[in-house]
């Protein structure tokens, strides 16, 4: 569970209702037209933007902004340095053993290439070719909230021209101008909101999990490629302290 996310968007949206409230009912800040117009617009052009699959996938996508287990770079390293060590006093077979308890499949993955006898040369390209498409998955997943951002404020604008144009047509009926005036100034709100608090804010965070996850598999590989290679542990540490900041280091040597 990503607290920042939802810490955040409980503020952004908290603070909102709290001003609104400030000034009357939160009532008045409902309009069913204004909502048809920014949602149902918003929904419409997406599905002429992109595919039903996409924009599904893109919603499964959107659950790593709140629902997320970020695996911990120190505890990978010392995982991986655990495995090299095993595997130069037993073999590299010896890590067969380990699979089952590996919840990480990219891990899983490598360490299966790793024991079926793969070159390290080989094992780091074709990892590397997952990693790609894996980063145009999260790309694509990114873009879509990107464009959605885009869409809702623009959507916002038609339903204010929308409510412009019903308003000076009933410029002789004051009883009119009201409601006109309130899809108007509404539906530029609604178009607001949903890109700056949601859609856009989402794109970020989508585009931070993805470094972060790249950044995991990316030691893997590095680490897979090390055992492999026969390297001496102390130099495979070295190689994968350099992933992460000095401060975060912790030598598996001096535990």
């Amino acid at each position: 569970m990503d607290l920042s996310t939802i810490i955040g968007m409980g503020a952004a949206f908290g603070l909102m209702m709290m001003a609104i409230l400030q000034g009357g009912p939160l009532s008045m800040f409902i309009n069913i037209p204004s909502i048809l117009i920014v949602v149902g617009g918003t929904a419409g052009v997406a599905f002429v933007q992109y595919p039903f699959k996409d924009l599904f996938d893109a919603v499964n996508v959107a659950k790593k902004t709140v629902l997320v287990k970020e695996a911990s770079i120190n505890n990978m390293i010392v995982q991986l340095m655990g495995f090299a060590n095993k595997a130069r006093k037993e073999g590299i077979l010896a890590l067969q053993s380990e699979m089952e308890k590996i919840e990480d499949e990219f891990l899983v993955k490598a360490m299966q290439m790793a024991v079926d006898g793969q070159e390290p040369d080989t094992l780091r390209g074709m990892l590397n070719t997952e990693i790609e498409y894996i980063q145009q998955r999260h790309e694509k997943g990114a873009n879509i909230f990107v464009s959605l951002g885009t869409i809702s404020p623009a959507m916002g604008m038609v339903g204010t021209l929308i409510g412009l144009v019903q308003m000076l047509q009933t410029m002789d009926d004051p009883s009119k101008i009201g409601p006109a005036m309130a899809v108007a100034l509404l539906t530029t709100f609604y178009g607001a909101i949903m890109a700056n608090v949601m859609f856009l804010p989402m794109a970020g965070k989508l585009r931070l999990r993805s470094e972060s996850e790249m950044l995991i598999k990316t030691l893997i590989i590095e680490g897979m490629q090390s055992i492999l290679s026969g390297e001496n542990p102390r130099v495979m540490e070295q190689k994968l302290h350099s992933f992460i900041a000095p401060k975060m280091r912790e030598s598996t040597f001096n535990r």
